[in-house]
């Protein structure tokens, strides 16, 4: 299974007001290991940074000046993510920039939802987490997740902690060989290493209540049931005695 862990910054929030992607960050997964394949590209969005933006994530015109345009990077983009599961935090908001620098290169476009599948990591954590803060950094406090160096939000650095953060909400560390052989799926090493009672094992013995005991279980059960007024649906001959 290919999955690609994606973020994206932008020139402000709103992509009906005309903000357009600035950077792009995407990390591979195959079978829930990181490849150390990626896509990482800075776009000239040939209009203003809100301050607003600038103080989230640092990025100023003057640093992507020189930086391609969106239409010159897309092919290559669409290339990296065709086909894969796409893992978004807030996934509306960057499929929603995506579409729409894509839309502007084609006269009849498809939204990646189309040909792609995607997770929304915040939608998953909502629902594992209700009530309580789910942006990326309190996942990462949550889980545990080394994100020291977020100091501002960044593309390729966010997806890369996404990537371990995902993991963590979906089943923790699956890189961990439990066997020697490298090359054998996770699955399967795990089938190798269960331990498996033997045909031939004996009978565990069947040790009987003594008399003393079994009195003593049915002064209790006559206890519990006295507290409930004989009706209790464990004991039939009690419910007969009372009705």
């Amino acid at each position: 299974m290919r999955q690609i862990v994606l973020d994206t910054e932008t020139t402000g929030l709103e992509v009906s007001q005309g903000h357009r992607i600035i950077e792009i960050g995407c990390v591979e997964m195959v079978d829930r290991k990181l490849t150390g394949n990626h896509f990482h590209q800075y776009i000239n969005p040939q209009r203003d940074i809100d301050q607003g933006a600038i103080e989230v994530h640092g990025i100023t015109m003057d640093f992507l000046a020189d930086k391609p345009l969106f239409e010159a990077v897309a092919a290559g983009f669409v290339e990296f993510v065709q086909g894969a599961e796409l893992i978004i935090h807030n996934a509306p908001f960057d499929l929603g920039f995506l579409n729409a620098e894509l839309r502007q290169l084609t006269e009849s476009p498809r939204d990646i939802e189309e040909w792609c599948a995607v997770i929304d990591t915040l939608v998953m954590a909502r629902g594992k987490h209700p009530g309580q803060r789910n942006n990326l950094n309190a996942l990462c406090q949550r889980y545990e997740v080394d994100n020291s160096q977020r100091d501002l939000h960044g593309a390729l650095l966010d997806a890369e902690i996404l990537a371990d953060v995902y993991l963590a909400m979906t089943g923790g560390q699956t890189a961990l060989q439990l066997t020697e052989d490298d090359s054998a799926p996770d699955g399967q090493q795990m089938k190798e290493r269960i331990q498996r009672l033997p045909q031939d094992r004996k009978p565990l013995p069947v040790i009987e209540a003594s008399k003393e005991e079994r009195a003593a279980h049915s002064a209790h059960l006559d206890a519990i049931a006295g507290a409930a007024g004989g009706k209790v649906i464990w004991r039939p001959e009690t419910l007969e005695s009372v009705q």
